[in-house]
């Protein structure tokens, strides 16, 4: 399995407590994860926040994975 850089993924104290957020919005790793979770698919969640792009998402699914 080749390493994808999580260059999406930043974790600043000033932002979110200092949760896992993607690119520095205050929308964290786990709110994606909960919204993959809860059943929605990607495209809702694009919908849903069209300043999120699909990588954002996929690297925060591969950032919540890599943490377990």
């Amino acid at each position: 399995m080749s390493a994808t850089p999580l260059d999406r993924i930043t974790q600043c104290p000033e932002v979110m407590g200092g949760k896992a957020c993607v690119r520095g919005m205050r929308v964290t790793v786990g709110m994606i994860v909960g919204q993959i979770g809860a059943g929605h698919a990607v495209d809702e969640i694009l919908a849903d926040y069209p300043y999120l792009e699909r990588e954002d998402i996929m690297q925060a699914l591969r950032y919540a994975a890599l943490c377990l």
